[in-house]
């Protein structure tokens, strides 16, 4: 059985390949070529919507008081996806500084990494897992979710008043900011000597398309811009501040869009110059 799944994998295009996941519940679909942010937005609900907040809250709920194992996106697992590239990038960093991990999870929901990953870094010495989100993230999880370990701030800024990551994660959210780069530039600057990028987009396009995502009600239904970054391009802008020292598939692995554009999830561990 496992030599027929590689061979349809091998054999079927992206395209058909796409068809069948949604075939099989994902619903997730892409679509679009956009020619700018603007364009793409004013046909998009956005991602601030309560609705979603509401449905993220009890799932982390369940998660944080054991009902549940994982979650994602608000939708719940019994069993916990470990991200093993993640989990080994932060594993690395705490390494580096006897032991001591501070993250800043910029776009980290209400903590999802910290609960996935926080049986392997409870034995650590120190763990504080800083997550930077929108306002009302930030005020949920500072009401309901946060402890002695996992703490909330709704800027950068606000973050590094307190605490002097070592590590910064950045998982499936730099695709759906308007402007990334600077993003990547603004994090570049804090001193942390580890960044991790996971579930991120890429195409071998020269130049970023810009598609919509719009997500199923079966997860809660959304829709919002999303870049598909040049790897080439993207690449170019990092190599000046960060050295690359590992690269994965993502577990989504690859995909087509509605329209036709292939590209696939992926992630980085990367060291900053010194």
């Amino acid at each position: 059985m496992t030599s027929l799944r590689t061979f349809i994998k091998d054999w079927i295009p992206p395209i058909a390949l796409n068809a069948v996941r949604q075939m099989r519940g994902g619903g997730i679909v892409f679509e679009g070529d956009y020619l700018n942010w603007e364009e793409a937005a004013a046909k998009c609900s956005g991602y601030d919507a309560e609705n979603i907040l509401a449905k993220v809250l009890a799932a982390t709920l369940k998660v944080k008081n054991g009902e549940a194992a994982f979650e994602r996106d608000s939708v719940l697992f019994d069993k916990i996806e470990y991200a093993w590239p993640v989990l080994s990038g932060l594993m690395w960093a705490a390494s580096r500084n006897s032991g001591v991990l501070n993250v800043l999870d910029f776009g980290g929901a209400l903590g999802s990494s910290y609960f996935q990953n926080r049986k392997f870094l409870k034995d650590l010495p120190e763990v504080r897992w800083n997550v930077v989100e929108q306002a009302h993230y930030v005020e949920a999880g500072q009401k309901h979710i946060q402890d002695k370990h996992l703490r909330f701030y709704p800027t950068i800024d606000a973050c590094l008043e307190e605490n002097q990551p070592n590590v910064v994660l950045l998982s499936s959210v730099l695709q759906y900011l308007l402007c990334p780069e600077e993003i990547i530039h603004r994090i570049s600057r804090i001193g942390a000597n580890c960044l991790i990028i996971d579930r991120t987009p890429f195409c071998d396009a020269q130049e970023d398309k810009l598609l919509i995502q719009h997500v199923p009600s079966s997860i809660y239904k959304a829709s919002y811009p999303m870049w598909i970054f040049s790897k080439h391009k993207f690449l170019h802008v990092v190599k000046d501040e960060w050295i690359t020292i590992a690269s994965n598939l993502s577990p989504e692995g690859h995909v087509c869009s509605a329209t036709g554009i292939e590209f696939s999830f992926e992630g980085f561990l990367l060291e900053a110059y010194r």
